[in-house]
C-alpha cells in the first residue's frame, strides 16, 4: 500500500494570500519595505485573485481598507513593513478600532533570528520584536506568529476575531523569516470555520416584553441610533419600527442616514450642534431606545442634562452588541446585549402579536404636532444662512450647495474639522452609507485618503470627499495614488486657511488669544494656503479654484461628471461656527452657549 502523498509545500506568505482570497478581499493597500517583499511576491504570485494598491503612506492604506467596508460591509486587508512602516499605521487602525470598523493588518518584522538583537528597524527596548505593544490599545488583537507552522491557525483566528462580536481591525505582526518558511499544512478553509459563525444575538425575551411594553405605553418616546444600525444592516426593521409605533428618530453624529432624512419621522443630528427639533425633542422623552450608540461627549452635550437627554427622569432602553457600552454614561431602565437588527425583528414581532390582540400604542399626535412645531422654529433659525451669497462663501450655504448638487446615490466623506460639523448639520442623507464621518478617535486624513476606498468599494457611484486644508495638506500624497489608479474621487478642500474648529474654541474660550491655528503669508501677514488646485494639475489632476457657492455648486457637478479625479479649491469663510440646540464643555475653561433654545428643566425640578 502506497503511503498517502504530502501537500505540496507553499511559504508563510503564500498561505497568508490564499486565506485572503479565501475570504473574498478584493483589495489589499499598503506600502512596501525590506520586511514585506516576501509577502509582496506572494501578492505578486496571485495578483489575478487580489489587486494591491500602493500608497504613499501608511495610514492612508488604514483609511482606504476602513472605509471600504463602510460602504461595502466587505473587509479588506493593508501591509505595512517593520519599524516606521509599520508604525505610521496606528493612527488609521485606532480610527477603525473606535469607529468598530474591521481590517486585516499584516504588519512586517524582524527576523526570529535576529529577535532581540537591536536588528535594523526592531522595537526591542522592553520585549524583542515588540511591535504588538504599539498597537495594543488600538486594535482588537495582535497575532505576533513565532513559527511557520503558527500561521495558518492565526490567520483564520484573526480574521474570526476581527468580524465576530463588535467589530474592529486586528493585526497580524509577521517576523520576515516565516514569510519565506515553507508550509506543508493546507490553508484553512473559510467554509469550515469563520462562515458557519453566527453572531447576532438577540435579546432575552423577558427584555423584549419589557421594551415593547415601555415603548407601546410612552407618551413622548424617541429612538436613538448609532453606527450600529447603519453597519449592522438594521435600517429596514429602523424603519418599520418608527413607522409602526410614530416614533420620532434622532441620531447620533455616527448613526446620520440610518433613516432617509427626508422622512417625516427624521429628527436629525443629536448633540451639541443638533437641530432643535433633535435636541428638544430627546431631552424632553419620557422614552429612549438607544441602539448601538456610544453617548460620547459631543452626542450628549458633555452630559450635561437638559441640552441633549435628561436622564434620568427620561427612562433609558440601551441596546448594544458590547455590553461595556450599557450604563457606561447614563444609568439605564432597561439594558440588552443583543445584534441590533436581531432586537428590532423581536421588538417587531412581539409588536405585531400585541397589535393583533387588539393592544394599541399611546397616542402619538400631540407629540408629533409639538416636534414639528420645534421643526419650524430651527427652520426660521436657520434660512438667513441658505440664502447668503458672499466671498468667501458662507459656510452653511455650502454645506446646503454640496448636499443639493449630489445625486441621490452618490457618498459623501468628511474629514474631521469644522467642515465636518456644518456638513452633519445641514447634509440630509437618503441612505445609510451616503454621508461617511469618524467620531471615535477623529484623526485629519480620514476623509482625504478614506474617500479612495469609498470609490473602490463602488466605482459605479459618484464619490466626493470634503476635507479641511490643514488635513488635505498633511495627505496630499493621495494625489499619486488617485492619478496612478485613476480614482476618479472628487475632492473639495474646504479651505478657511486655519485649523478652523481650534481656532473656534480659542475664540470662545480663550477670549481671542490665538496662536498657531491659522495659515498667514510670511510678508503681508494675510491669510495664506499653498495654491491647492495647482498642485493637484502638478500630479495630473484637474484643479480649480471657486469663490462663490453657484461656482461651488457647479464645479462639484462638473467634477463628478468628468469621471475622473479632481480637486476643488473653495475659499470658505472661516469665522463662523455652526450653531446648535446643544452645548460642549471643556473642563476648567467653561461651556459653550445654545445658539437656540436653553436647558430643558422637568417639571417638579
Amino acid at each position: 500500500m502506497n503511503a498517502p502523498s504530502k501537500p505540496a509545500a507553499r511559504d508563510g506568505a503564500g498561505v497568508i494570500v490564499d486565506y485572503l482570497i479565501r475570504e473574498k478581499v478584493p483589495y489589499i493597500f499598503g506600502l512596501c519595505g525590506h520586511g514585506n517583499i516576501g509577502f509582496i511576491d506572494a501578492l505578486h504570485a496571485r495578483s489575478g485573485e487580489i489587486k494591491t494598491v500602493s500608497v504613499h503612506h501608511e495610514s492612508v492604506a488604514g483609511f482606504m481598507a476602513d472605509v471600504y467596508y463602510r460602504v461595502s460591509g466587505q473587509p479588506t486587508a493593508t501591509f505595512t513593513s517593520c519599524g516606521p512602516g509599520s508604525a505610521n499605521l496606528p493612527i488609521s487602525l485606532a480610527n477603525s478600532f473606535f469607529d468598530s470598523v474591521p481590517f486585516f493588518a499584516v504588519t512586517g518584522n524582524v527576523p526570529t533570528t535576529q529577535f532581540n538583537r537591536g536588528a535594523f528597524q526592531e522595537t526591542y527596548r522592553h520585549y524583542q520584536a515588540d511591535f504588538p505593544s504599539t498597537v495594543r490599545a488600538y486594535c482588537k488583537r495582535v497575532f505576533q506568529p513565532t513559527t511557520a507552522a503558527q500561521l495558518p491557525v492565526f490567520v483564520r483566528q484573526a480574521w474570526k476575531t476581527m468580524v465576530t462580536g463588535r467589530p474592529g481591525p486586528v493585526v497580524l505582526d509577521v517576523p520576515f523569516d516565516l514569510f519565506n518558511e515553507p508550509i506543508p499544512e493546507e490553508t484553512p478553509r473559510p467554509e469550515d470555520w469563520n462562515a458557519n459563525i453566527s453572531c447576532r444575538c438577540g435579546a432575552d425575551p423577558e427584555g423584549v416584553s419589557k421594551a415593547a411594553d415601555m415603548l407601546m405605553q410612552a407618551q413622548r418616546p424617541v429612538i436613538l441610533v448609532g453606527q450600529g444600525v447603519r453597519y449592522g444592516g438594521a435600517t429596514t426593521e429602523l424603519r418599520a419600527l418608527a413607522e409602526k409605533l410614530r416614533i420620532p428618530v434622532a441620531m447620533s453624529a455616527s448613526g446620520i442616514g440610518a433613516i432617509d432624512a427626508t422622512h417625516p419621522l427624521a429628527l436629525g443630528l443629536v448633540a451639541r450642534n443638533g437641530p432643535y427639533q433633535a435636541n428638544h425633542a430627546a431631552r424632553q422623552a419620557d422614552v429612549l431606545l438607544a441602539l448601538g450608540v456610544r453617548f460620547d461627549d459631543r452626542t450628549s452635550s458633555s452630559w450635561i442634562p437638559g441640552f441633549s437627554f435628561t436622564i434620568p427622569p427620561t427612562k433609558l432602553i440601551h441596546v448594544d452588541i458590547d455590553p461595556d457600552e450599557i450604563a457606561r454614561n447614563y444609568p439605564v431602565a432597561l439594558g440588552l446585549m443583543a445584534d441590533v437588527r436581531t432586537f428590532l425583528r423581536q421588538l417587531l414581532s412581539e409588536i405585531d402579536s400585541r397589535l393583533a390582540r387588539g393592544r394599541m400604542p399611546a397616542e402619538r399626535g400631540a407629540w408629533l404636532d409639538a416636534i414639528a412645531g420645534y421643526r419650524k422654529e430651527w427652520e426660521d433659525f436657520v434660512a438667513p444662512g441658505f440664502r447668503a451669497d458672499t466671498t468667501p462663501i458662507a459656510p452653511q450655504r455650502a454645506a446646503h450647495e454640496i448636499d443639493r448638487v449630489l445625486p441621490e446615490d452618490a457618498i459623501l466623506v468628511s474629514d474631521i474639522g469644522v467642515h465636518h460639523n456644518w456638513l452633519i448639520q445641514f447634509c440630509r442623507p437618503k441612505r445609510p452609507d451616503s454621508l461617511i464621518g469618524s467620531m471615535g478617535f477623529g484623526p485629519m486624513g480620514f476623509g482625504v485618503a478614506g474617500a479612495l476606498g469609498a470609490k473602490l468599494a463602488a466605482p459605479a457611484r459618484p464619490c466626493v470627499a470634503v476635507v479641511g486644508d490643514g488635513a488635505f495638506l498633511m495627505h496630499a500624497n493621495v494625489l499619486g495614488t488617485a492619478y496612478e489608479y485613476q480614482i476618479p474621487v472628487v475632492y473639495l478642500v474646504w479651505n478657511n486657511y486655519a485649523y478652523g474648529s481650534i481656532r473656534g474654541l480659542q475664540r470662545g474660550y480663550l477670549g481671542g488669544r490665538e496662536l498657531a491655528t491659522d495659515f498667514r503669508h510670511p510678508g503681508t501677514n494675510k491669510p495664506y494656503n499653498p495654491d491647492f488646485a495647482a498642485m493637484a494639475r502638478a500630479a495630473g489632476i484637474a484643479g480649480v479654484s471657486v469663490g462663490r457657492a453657484s461656482d461651488l455648486a457647479d464645479a462639484v457637478r462638473q467634477g463628478i461628471a468628468s469621471g475622473k479625479p479632481c480637486v476643488i479649491d473653495a475659499n470658505i469663510d472661516g469665522n463662523l461656527n455652526p450653531a446648535g440646540a446643544g452645548i460642549w464643555e471643556l473642563p476648567g475653561m467653561g461651556r459653550s452657549k445654545p445658539g437656540i433654545g436653553k436647558q430643558y428643566v422637568p417639571e417638579g425640578k
